[in-house]
């Protein structure tokens, strides 16, 4: 493993072919490939792997005997746009000021395509991308779903087939854009994510031809609602059709009052059973395609010098804690399911605890194909503890939420720290605190924060959690106050807590 890492680094400056081949590394003689498979609204407790017994995904298991698998993994914030923005800027959502869903993000950010790029990497990137618009709904409208060429890629300056946002996986609201806000749709009763996955093939084969490693994001609209049977193959959802999914204990039909409209819809468990039965029939899909994606690999003689990332964006609570959708820091809508798989450099079936966050995500890329980590970025290069090291690591996860899914409404605002065993929360509308140990109590039911038994927990994480944002300059503010500070009329980000862009 040394020795192989050690080839990269002077590959990097510049060995000469005989000196390659003369080490046996001629089959290496580039930088690794990558590909990032991401997930919308997978939780972490959803899988096979993970111990769900009502999941198919033999595709996932099989490939998390041969990665790492990252299970304290957790999604900074739990919301589609700022965990986006958090993974390829490295950075908190309060230093990207994507504080809340459509906004269209700031680009003068040294971002993860802008890195792979400058290092020499062709880079592909398929399927949502939830960065651009700036408009509450109409999402079908070219102006809020096709990104142009230029600055609002961030960096992917090479293969495009993407659209800004949709759940609508067939017909005419399945679509995506390349070069032009001309609306391409796959073939009649194609399923987006295998049009996707056909997509993420042919770009991978040409990609491969040339002498430049390529890195490329597939990004995936499933498992995400809507939860219908017309949105899934009937051949997935028919194996889900019978099935009785049991309510979990820590299901409430209570209102949450930290809720927002989106997490407090109606959740009767029958509908969570309807709702599941779909989820659990897109997870399939997905799981098929993952398959599909890593036996192309394999048979084009990529597998071996490929770092491939499967993970989500966030989970999915399902009437939890009397919740239904994310943004909060509970464990099923924060944590996310994390592997890494590259042979020879990765020790394969083998699992880490270490609190890797979203932030963690690019920097760890970039440490693990040896390129150069931007001072920008906020979180911490984990490519040790990938390759089965030991090496420093983060004590908690920093996890925050800045408003509701979409909207600028206050009272919903809390931070939160995640380490190895207990989780801490604080409210801002009443300071309301909570403190769980996830590892004796894995539905997190038993508020420890009030009666005193653990106040040199609750002080302990109290100052970690004020240390920790004071040094991101997060002054842990009301919703409503980014709209008014750092976006304008237009809802384009102007400014976070680190200043003017």
């Amino acid at each position: 493993m040394q020795n192989r890492r050690q080839f990269i680094k002077t590959t990097a400056a510049g060995l000469s072919a005989a000196t390659i081949a003369a080490n046996g590394f001629a089959e290496d003689s580039k930088k690794p490939n990558i590909v990032y498979i991401l997930a919308d609204q997978l939780r972490y407790q959803s899988c096979g792997y993970t111990g769900d017994a009502q999941a198919r995904t033999p595709n996932l298991d099989l490939l998390s005997m041969q990665s790492v698998n990252f299970r304290q993994a957790v999604s900074s914030m739990p919301v589609c746009s700022a965990y986006r923005a958090s993974l390829f800027t490295g950075k908190y959502t309060t230093s990207t000021g994507m504080v809340i869903n459509e906004l269209r993000m700031n680009p003068n950010q040294t971002c993860m395509g802008h890195c792979l790029t400058k290092a020499g990497y062709n880079t592909g990137y398929i399927g949502k991308w939830h960065l651009y618009a700036n408009e509450l709904g109409n999402h079908f409208d070219p102006k809020n779903s096709f990104v142009p060429r230029g600055p609002h890629r961030l960096g992917f300056d090479g293969y495009w087939a993407a659209y800004n946002f949709h759940h609508q996986y067939y017909g005419e609201n399945a679509y995506y854009h390349t070069e032009s806000p001309e609306k391409i749709h796959f073939d009649k009763g194609v399923y987006e994510p295998d049009g996707q996955t056909d997509l993420a093939i042919s770009y991978i084969q040409k990609a491969s031809q040339s002498v430049k490693p390529f890195a490329m994001v597939l990004s995936y609209g499933t498992p995400h609602d809507p939860w219908t049977d017309q949105n899934v193959p009937t051949e997935y959802y028919d194996h889900f059709k019978n099935q009785e999914f049991a309510i979990p204990p820590n299901y409430s039909d209570k209102l949450d009052p930290y809720g927002d409209d989106w997490s407090n819809i109606d959740k009767s468990p029958e509908k969570i059973r309807d709702w599941k039965r779909a989820y659990y029939a897109m997870t399939e899909n997905l799981d098929w395609n993952v398959g599909r994606l890593m036996d192309a690999l394999k048979k084009m003689g990529l597998a071996d010098n490929t770092i491939v990332v499967f993970t989500s964006d966030h989970g999915e609570m399902f009437g939890a804690q009397g919740r239904m959708k994310k943004n909060i820091f509970f464990d099923e809508a924060a944590r996310i399911p994390f592997l890494i798989r590259w042979p020879k450099m990765i020790p394969a079936d083998t699992v880490t605890d270490a609190c890797l966050n979203t932030v963690d995500i690019m920097p760890t890329l970039l440490g693990m194909a040896n390129l150069e980590i931007p001072g920008s970025v906020e979180g911490m290069d984990l490519s040790r503890i990938a390759f089965g090291e030991n090496a420093p690591e983060p004590e908690y996860a920093l996890l925050m939420n800045t408003g509701t899914c979409a909207a600028w409404e206050n009272g919903h605002e809390w931070r939160a720290l995640r380490d190895k065993r207990y989780t801490y929360a604080i409210f801002r509308k009443d300071h309301q605190e909570m403190l769980f140990d996830h590892q004796n109590d894995p539905y997190q039911m038993k508020n420890l924060a009030y009666g005193g038994v653990h106040q040199n927990l609750m002080e302990k994480y109290r100052t970690a959690l004020q240390k920790k944002i004071h040094s991101l300059n997060d002054n842990f503010e009301e919703s409503t106050y980014y709209r008014d500070h750092w976006m304008d009329k237009n809802r384009n980000i102007i400014r976070s807590a680190r200043g003017d862009f």
